[in-house]
């Protein structure tokens, strides 16, 4: 593997902790909240790249931006750093991507990608350098571009309902990706509750899923990192609360590789409600 290709694989899981099934809203007084977390990425316990994720869900729109470098011994043999920001509206209580950017730039290469969506739908795509095709690779055709989510909005999961949020329900769902450059499935399925805590923020439950990948269009299929990941049956994913919403977020992805256990893990997660339109007009 190249370093760039390296370095790109480490960033986009920094950057892109990212369809949101959802019933109507309860109160729209209780449905805002803001969310600033820092994650740390390790190989095998070695601290390879570090990232930050600013999350904010208002009474009809949404925010989610993040950035994320290599560090530690990554820096090495290849360094690099991108940011990623999705946009996009409520209504009826799910979460509507309008517009995704991601920027991603190493020694060697940068990567650039633009969409602007419209209920699920991608309208308009940019991708910088184009991607290549070739007879091995699974072409991506206008029926994968619809029912999708860009890759933030997609891990910002609201459990429906009014009851409690930690349980099983928030991993009852299927991921619909599109990244500008590959349509894919996330499935999760639930496995376990367990306590997580960051060095700031967020002490408490977190509700474990597993996930499981699935490729559906724009890979090469003969890549060993696609087989490899289409494999596999470890992945878990730990989703905690944003305070004031019932919106879970990635806390923890834990993800073997060849070279060992990769870790994605929050040592920030600093979540408060926030005051809605309606309650701000209330004298």
């Amino acid at each position: 593997m190249s370093s760039y290709r390296l370095s790109r694989a480490i960033l986009l899981s920094v950057i892109a902790l990212g369809m949101t099934t959802a019933e109507a809203p309860q109160r729209r007084a209780s449905a805002q909240g803001k969310l600033d977390a820092r994650y740390v990425v390790t190989l095998s316990g070695l601290p390879i790249g570090r990232g930050g994720w600013v999350i904010e869900i208002g009474d009809d729109s949404f925010t989610a931006t993040a950035n994320g470098a290599t560090a530690g011994l990554l820096r090495v043999f290849a360094s690099g750093q991108g940011q990623s920001v999705s946009r996009g509206a409520i209504s009826g209580g799910q979460l509507v991507p309008s517009t995704y950017a991601s920027h991603i730039i190493t020694d060697e290469k940068s990567d650039d990608v633009r969409m602007v969506l419209s209920g699920g739908a991608v309208k308009e795509l940019a991708a910088n350098p184009p991607t290549v095709a070739s007879p091995d690779r699974v072409p991506v055709t206008e029926a994968h571009r619809r029912g999708v989510s860009d890759p933030m909005t997609a891990t910002l999961i609201r459990v429906p309902g009014s009851g409690d949020i930690l349980g099983p329900q928030a991993c009852q769902r299927t991921l619909s990706i599109f990244d500008g450059r590959m349509r894919y499935d996330l499935q999760l399925a639930f496995k376990r509750l367990d306590r997580v805590s960051s060095e700031r923020g967020y002490q408490g439950v977190a509700v474990v899923c597993a996930v499981f990948f699935s490729p559906i269009a724009g890979h090469v299929r003969d890549r060993y990192a696609i087989q490899y990941l289409a494999q596999l049956r470890d992945i878990e994913l730990w989703l905690a609360p944003i305070t004031g919403t019932r919106v879970m977020v990635p806390f923890r992805v834990a993800l073997p590789t060849p070279l060992g256990l990769g870790v994605l893990q929050a040592t920030q997660f600093i979540s408060m409600p926030q005051p809605g339109k309606a309650t701000a007009r209330t004298q």
